[in-house]
């Protein structure tokens, strides 16, 4: 009776070891995961959420690499990877949902930085026609009028980036161009302030 018993569980675990070794690996949802990170990149996630599709796609990397451990294995067992693959694709359903709004907002802080830039760069045009004129100045003013038509000339590629959606782009620039118009600002700020402390003595 002992030994009938004793067969009949080794039986059982033999059987529960050849389920586990032949459990199936986990290839629909691998592709489910994957379509759904394609969709994404169809939307522009890469753009507009880089951060957030690397996190989901070192999750799919992790899930094909513990796939790659439990087939080198004599049992397997494919549980942890179905579970990876599933939260790879929750998340990136997720944030696909959320890229509209993320869109919307690089585009809005895009068009802000245009506008604060062209602000800057038609002040910057405004001031170089109070300018001192005169002797010594000329070099100068010619350089500074060549740096504002550069600027106004960037200005144009900026809108050109916004309406080709590089959002980011437009960002970085519009925000160099303003720096840059400042800087002339400042320059010319700095020669009538020279102009009016030689007026005072």
């Amino acid at each position: 009776m002992k030994s009938k018993l004793i067969k009949v569980l080794c039986v059982m675990i033999v059987a529960g070891a050849l389920f586990v070794g032949c459990s199936k690996a986990p290839e629909q949802e691998a592709k489910d995961a994957r379509a759904a990170v394609d969709a994404l990149v169809a939307e522009g996630a890469e753009k507009y959420a880089a951060e957030d599709m690397k996190l989901i796609n070192d999750e799919l990397n992790s899930a094909a690499d513990e796939v790659t451990v439990q087939d080198g294995k004599l049992f397997h067992n494919y549980d942890k990877a179905k579970e990876m693959y599933a939260e790879a694709k929750m998340k990136a359903e997720a944030l696909k949902a959320e890229l509209p709004a993320k869109k919307e907002k690089a585009r809005t802080d895009a068009q802000a930085a245009a506008d604060a830039a062209k602000a800057s760069v038609d002040e910057a045009k405004a001031l170089l026609g109070k300018a001192p004129r005169g002797k010594g100045t000329m070099a100068d003013l010619e350089a500074l009028n060549s740096d504002v038509k550069g600027l106004e000339e960037s200005l144009v590629e900026v809108q050109t980036l916004m309406t080709e959606e590089e959002f980011f782009k437009a960002t970085d620039k519009a925000n160099s161009i303003k720096d840059k118009a400042a800087e002339v600002s400042g320059q010319i700020n700095e020669a009538l302030e020279k102009v009016k402390a030689a007026k005072k003595k």
